[in-house]
């Protein structure tokens, strides 16, 4: 490599500089077919149940399941990716969902399907998740610079709106039209293959030597660091209540916003989820094309808590326009502060952790979904969607403050600077990173 190369590597826009890394590119290659596949099975699965004669409370029964499967695996799959080849775990889980969608779709064409087989399926498929994003969160330190993790974490986070959001179910809707929704989910099935592949052509990296311990032991490791580590424990505090009180109104109560206030039907619903999406994309790709905050944590919080603050136009407003602004505006804060906790897992905790913690936080923000679906309609019709949304824009920016002063994170930022570093060698990143846990 030549001298004048390390100054042409400066030279690149921030948010492309991972892309020089061969190993990221086939791996995040791989992850845009699989979100692309991801968004394709999630519509062709929903009409599947609606071509066996399915309603609602069968759609519930299949979606439960997933969700099942997630909460009762992750935290082992947090445990694996800490103890495991990583590349190895996200080629199992690709077998995993090619193997699902291939049956899935060979049963559903040849007449055979029966819920009880997308039940079990659905939570096969959930169960895999659960290992897949821990796996993920701890291999990307093995091929990058410290400096270069924001930016990819920016581009998954853009990626996961514009292809599992966006162009794989609008894909799905199409199949599903002209065809049936088995052949949808075959197709699905097929683009999986295609990111297993790709992983495949990812070097295998040795494994470090670990101690041999217990799952159950290395769970408490877990878990004891999460207790006395306050900046986490502060953040994941404050994300299981944001989610309790922010998901529930997003997911139950929008589309009722939007037809009562608005007069609109689907196509408003679809135009504000629209916004929201295409507002995560950006917000992920702007917060990737600069340096992480020096106030990493203080942003992060205050992206989150006074991102959330256009619920309230959302309960407020009668313009569709201003609706899909306000979604567009949550959606951008809320990916930006995304990539920002993303990249904190990746450099704040030790390696041998990222893993577990990842796993602890996946945990966390599924855990109380559930709750707050449940909740949000009693609690919209005792006091009226409206009321609602703007309680649930102001709340999460208290819960934002009282993080931040509660557990001192001003004061821990200080103390714990992330400063870029210079951007090094290509070839000695590729040198070293074979000597990291993969």
């Amino acid at each position: 490599m030549t001298s004048a190369e390390p100054s042409a590597t400066r030279s690149l826009p921030r948010a492309l500089r991972p892309f020089r890394h061969r190993d990221y590119r086939l791996l995040v290659t791989s992850m845009a077919f699989s979100l692309f596949a991801s968004g394709m099975w999630i519509v062709a699965l929903v009409w599947q149940v609606i071509d066996i004669g399915g309603g609602p409370t069968e759609l519930s029964f299949v979606a439960a399941s997933s969700s099942f499967g997630i909460l009762l695996s992750v935290l082992i799959g947090g445990v694996a990716a800490d103890r495991l080849p990583r590349r190895a775990l996200l080629i199992a889980v690709e077998i995993i969902r090619v193997v699902i969608a291939v049956t899935t779709g060979t049963l559903a064409v040849t007449g055979t399907l029966q819920l009880w087989h997308l039940v079990v399926i659905a939570f096969v498929g959930g169960a895999g998740e659960a290992f897949f994003f821990p796996a993920y969160t701890a291999l990307l330190p093995t091929l990058l610079p410290p400096d270069e993790l924001l930016a990819a974490n920016g581009v998954e986070g853009a990626l996961r709106p514009i292809t599992q959001q966006a162009l794989g179910p609008a894909l799905a809707g199409v199949l599903v039209g002209w065809f049936a929704p088995g052949w949808s989910i075959l197709i699905a099935g097929g683009i999986y293959g295609i990111a297993l592949l790709t992983l495949l052509v990812m070097r295998a990296l040795p494994v470090q030597a670990t101690e041999s311990t217990s799952v159950l032991r290395d769970l408490k490791e877990g878990f004891a660091y999460l207790f006395r580590t306050g900046w986490l424990f502060a953040t994941l505090a404050f994300a299981t209540l944001y989610v309790l009180v922010i998901i529930g109104p997003l997911e139950v109560l929008l589309p009722f916003a939007v037809r009562d206030q608005t007069g609109t039907g689907a196509g408003g619903f679809a135009f504000v989820l629209s916004a929201f999406g295409i507002g995560g994309a950006i917000g992920s790709i702007v917060v990737s094309s600069f340096r992480m905050p020096r106030r990493y944590l203080t942003v992060m919080l205050m992206l989150w808590g006074a991102g959330a603050l256009p619920l309230a136009v959302i309960g407020l407003t009668g313009q569709l326009w201003l609706m899909g602004t306000a979604s567009f505006v949550v959606g951008f804060t809320g990916s930006a502060a995304m990539v920002i906790w993303g990249t904190l897992l990746q450099r704040r905790v030790p390696p041998h952790l990222i893993g577990r913690v990842s796993s602890l936080d996946f945990f966390v923000s599924l855990a109380l979904m559930p709750v707050s679906m449940a909740i949000a309609g009693p609690i919209g019709e005792w006091v009226g969607v409206p009321t609602t949304f703007v309680l649930a824009g102001a709340i999460p920016v208290f819960l934002a403050l009282a993080a931040i002063v509660g557990w001192r994170l001003p004061a821990d930022e200080i103390a714990h600077p992330l400063e870029p570093e210079e951007p090094v060698d290509n070839d000695v990143v590729a040198d070293v990173s074979v000597h990291k846990q993969p």
